[in-house]
């Protein structure tokens, strides 16, 4: 098999078709007086330059340079064709329009990707968000004056700890780490200690899939200590967060202190502006602490969840997976194989649609009484 010239595994690095890498050349053609021309004409092109038949002209390589975040030689480009220091022109102009206009966009960008994922759930977002990452990442490297780098660096935050958690759900852990360890050094140049707490107490739950769940108890210790002067919603979600890791680790006592605190955090109103990544509306807290009960084997898990089952927030299908995973291990220790079996069911029917390799795993762990085979 022949191997992928540097352009061509530049766009395979970033998860990009053809098609997705020609509307990004003519969304910036016009800034560099390129026309725009058709898709197909694009692909055709774009087929010639990465089987090394045709190079690009400079104003073209520009653009992929743009598009990419990388250098000439990177590419592939021969050396010397782009005179000394043009390159790091060109970013350095690009990156002076940035305002709050562009944060913006971006900003919409990562809530357009959260909201699709919290209704449906897709591991194919996940190659959305790293050309997201990568694009803004590119811009704030260039971008001068701090005013400019905090309000990129937060939506930088943002966007990793979106990616982070996809990855998670679908159980690349390595990747996961390195989307957090990139959001906690970009929430440090924005200067917010909401963002970095929410970073870190994220991270911590590599750490629990990692099956080191004391040391993700005491990272979720720290982000509360960093969010002490935060807004009350990332508090109940901090403490609930650390509740779960204390329900996962067996400690009875501490999680559910935990979860009270985080009862008597929850503010009136659930949406907060400076943190669009935090849900707590309907019944998510009263659903997590069902979770946590089921991790501690508390016979009343069963009552308390079932209770919520017709919650309309479960239109959130992950949230809906996730109760269904709890209620089948709730109802396995209890010794009622056939409601085990029955919730089982339900949530491996909605797991198969989202492609969630974490609740799977969860749910393949799962015994029913009598039955040598997981559900």
């Amino acid at each position: 098999m022949t191997a992928a010239t540097p352009l061509q595994a530049a766009r395979i690095e970033l998860g990009w078709g053809q098609e997705k890498l020609a509307r990004a050349i003519n969304a910036r053609a016009p800034a560099h007086g390129l026309a725009v021309r058709s898709i197909a004409s694009r692909k055709t092109d774009i087929s010639r330059w990465e089987n090394g038949h045709v190079m690009p002209e400079p104003p073209m390589r520009a653009i992929l340079r743009e598009v990419y975040g990388r250098t000439d030689a990177e590419l592939g480009f021969p050396s010397g064709g782009t005179p000394f220091g043009e390159e790091l022109t060109e970013r350095l102009i690009i990156a002076r329009r940035v305002d709050a206009r562009t944060v913006a966009l971006f900003r919409q960008e990562v809530d357009s990707v959260r909201h699709a994922d919290r209704r449906f759930g897709s591991a194919v977002r996940l190659d959305r968000l790293r050309g997201h990452i990568t694009e803004v990442e590119d811009l704030l490297r260039h971008t001068l004056l701090r005013r400019d780098r905090a309000p990129l660096a937060g939506v930088l935050v943002e966007a990793s700890t979106l990616a982070g958690w996809t990855s998670l759900d679908i159980g690349s852990l390595n990747q996961a780490w390195t989307h957090y360890e990139r959001a906690k050094s970009a929430a440090l140049e924005s200067g917010s200690a909401a963002l970095l707490a929410h970073a870190t107490a994220e991270q911590a739950y590599v750490l629990i899939d990692a099956g080191n769940t004391e040391d993700a108890i005491t990272l979720f210790g720290e982000a509360r200590s960093i969010s002490e002067h935060a807004p009350r919603l990332l508090r109940t979600w901090l403490a609930a967060a650390e509740g779960e890791g204390h329900a996962i680790a067996g400690h009875r006592d501490e999680a559910l202190r935990a979860f009270d605190e985080a009862g008597a955090l929850l503010p009136p109103e659930v949406d907060h502006p400076e943190l669009p990544f935090l849900f707590l509306g309907g019944t998510h807290l009263e659903r997590w602490r069902g979770n946590a009960l089921v991790h501690l084997g508390a016979p009343e898990a069963i009552d308390h969840l079932e209770g919520l089952i017709d919650d309309r927030q479960s239109s959130f299908v992950r949230a809906s997976a996730a109760i269904y995973v709890d209620l089948a291990i709730a109802y396995s220790a209890a010794g009622d194989r056939e409601a085990a079996r029955t919730y089982a069911q339900q949530a491996r029917r909605i797991i198969s649609q989202v492609g969630s390799v974490r609740l799977r795993h969860r749910l393949e762990r799962l015994v029913l009484p009598g039955d040598s085979r997981s559900a």
